[in-house]
């Protein structure tokens, strides 16, 4: 009888220093860095994330994987997400937001270095994303909806930020018992979630 391999994907969660990072930028790509890319998008489908900074995995660079659903295209839908989310999944490096515009809004957000901790995030509803994916493909466009949302809870990854940094003391009080538990998590783990595929 065959047995497949089963891959191992790792997640580092908070507490976890490479998290509070500020990541560099890449400077080339590599075939490395190719197939960091290609990690980055299994462990986000592992973990069924919807994007996945490069900090999450352990690696404090400039890249970040987008997988968002079709279905979440706004019923105004941004033309970034008329252009990127039939491409997706993807990796982006050197990430950048140009600019904010809209409202600002309030959403509850969660996050994979944060496992079942939900707390809702002031957001602007829209950002001027300018990325290279790995192909060399320069991507420039207004992000509306869910996909302006994730880029900017990923680039904060970037800039060694958690979705809980921007959360209201009040509204962090409420979820400070989860907080503790993962901690407790985290600590026993060495600050990994894994999982075997």
């Amino acid at each position: 009888m065959i047995f497949k391999n089963k891959k191992r994907y790792v997640i580092h969660t908070m507490g976890d220093p490479v998290l509070r990072e500020i990541a560099r930028p890449v400077d080339v790509v590599t075939p490395e860095l190719r197939q960091l890319a290609s990690k980055m998008i299994e462990s986000m489908q592992a973990f069924e994330g919807v994007g996945l900074a490069a900090p999450q995995i352990g690696e404090p660079i400039r890249m970040v994987a987008l997988g968002l659903p079709q279905e979440s295209m706004s019923d105004l839908p941004s033309a970034g997400e008329e252009k990127l989310l039939p491409k997706m999944p993807f990796v982006v490096i050197n990430p950048e937001i140009i600019s904010t515009a809209g409202e600002l809004e309030v959403h509850d957000e969660g996050c994979l270095s944060l496992p079942d901790v939900w707390a809702p995030v002031t957001r602007p509803s829209r950002v001027f994303f300018r990325a290279m994916t790995i192909d060399g493909e320069l991507i420039e466009c207004e992000c509306g909806g869910l996909l302006g949302r994730c880029i900017q809870h990923e680039l904060d990854h970037l800039d060694g930020k958690l979705f809980v940094d921007r959360v209201d003391p009040q509204d962090l009080a409420k979820v400070e018992r989860e907080l503790r538990q993962m901690q407790h998590y985290g600590e026993k783990h060495h600050f990994h979630r894994v999982k075997v595929k």
